[in-house]
Parts: C-alpha cells; structure tokens; sequence
C-alpha cells in the first residue's frame, strides 16, 4: 500500500530535503522534491501526488502561497514545516488549510508518524488498509470497531490509537516516551503515567483472552503487543 503513495516534499535546503527523502523510501513511500516553491507548484500539477511536505520559507514563492494554490485545486493532504516557532505561523498554516504543522529542527521519525496519523484522518483506503487482523482480534481504524474473542468493545479513541499501534508492530518493545511520541504527539507534555493509565484500562476492557497475543509490560522499559503466531 505504501508504493501507492506519493509524496512531494517541497523544502529549500537540500540537506533537510534529503534525510527526509532518506527515511521516507525506506517506509516504501514514493518521493519526488522541489527546492523552491514555483518548481513545487509544477512538479504538483505534473506528478499529481498524494500527499505533500511543505516548507514555509521558500525561494520564488512562499509556502503559504503554494498552500493557497493547490487548496483551489483539490484536498490533498499537507504538513507544513518551518523553522519559526511562533504561534501565529501554526494558525496561518491550519487556516490556509494546512493539516499538521512540524517545527525544525525535527526528527525525520517524528514526520513519518505525522504521515500515517494525517493519512488515517484523511485517506479512508489507507486507513482500511492498514486495519489489524489476528486471532482472536480484529481492529478497523476506518469504521473505529474493535473485535475482541468475537467482542465488539469501544474505546474512546485515544485508546484505539494506541492499541493500533502496538498492534501494528507486534512483538517490537516501545518506551513509554516513545509511545507518547507515536500516537499523542512530539508536543505533548503529559507525564509517562498516561501510558500506563491507558495500558491498565485496555487490559481491563479486552480481558486478554487470547492464546495468539498478549499487551506485555517489559518491566523497567515500556510495552510489546506480542504475538505468538503472527499471521
């Protein structure tokens, strides 16, 4: 599925632009770049990507002109990227049409997070596709329903966020900070014990009745959803 995506990264220093093309075609995605923002505008309309990167300090035409362009043109998703951290930049941005915002410096794991939680929001074929099927288990991010031992269970969704993730990396151990990262975001500012508040309350709700897979505290580390027989 990740082959199907496209993404232009529209950034000016080529360095940046690089290291996140780096990580982004080890992820499978498809990238294509352009160092100033007419050269974006063009390679938008040509390529047709479906999905777009976007510094706000560009040479010949601005990120928020780029922005307001391709928002006549249609509704592809966009983070924009900038190295002002000023409040007032983030607005502008969401209300130009933006759907998420990162602040340089970043951590290129840090926008490919960003990637998957814009596409789940906006792109149903990648959120159907990226649901989780094993035994006894069934999640579909797409319709937000949850099968547990042939159980449907609710979770509010920051619950559902992080059972999907776990769930999505089966038998990989993930800190406490780096769940926190994953799926409340890189400017959170709770505490490690939101994790293990969500953790316990998911424990509680699945009954972790299955011989397949278990939400496993590695003590002194973080958690692994593991699986015994991955299908």
């Amino acid at each position: 599925m990740k082959q199907q995506i496209k993404i232009l990264v529209i950034e000016d220093d080529p360095n940046i632009s690089d290291l996140t093309e780096l990580y982004l075609m080890k992820e499978g995605y498809q990238v294509i770049k352009a160092l100033d923002g007419e050269a974006g505008l063009a390679l938008y309309y040509d390529e047709n990507p479906d999905f777009i990167i976007l510094d706000i300090m560009l040479p010949k035409m601005d990120g928020w002109d780029v922005c307001q362009e391709i928002r006549r043109d249609r509704p592809i998703p966009i983070i924009m990227i900038t190295g002002k951290g000023e409040s007032y930049d983030k607005v502008k941005g969401l209300e130009l049409g933006a759907d998420d915002y990162i602040v340089k410096p970043f951590d290129p794991k840090e926008v490919l997070a960003r990637i998957k939680a814009v596409l789940r929001r906006t792109n149903p074929q990648f959120s159907s596709q990226e649901n989780v099927e094993l035994p006894d288990l069934s999640i579909n991010m797409q319709e937000h329903k949850i099968i547990v031992n042939q159980k449907e269970i609710t979770l509010p969704p920051k619950e559902l966020e992080l059972l999907f993730f776990l769930a999505s990396n089966p038998n990989q151990v993930f800190t406490r900070q780096q769940l926190l990262d994953r799926v409340w975001g890189y400017d959170y500012d709770g505490d490690y014990r939101t994790i293990d508040v969500h953790i316990k309350r998911l424990r509680e709700k699945m009954h972790l009745g299955s011989e397949s897979w278990n939400l496993k505290t590695i003590r002194g580390v973080g958690y692994k959803f593991e699986v015994y027989d991955v299908i």
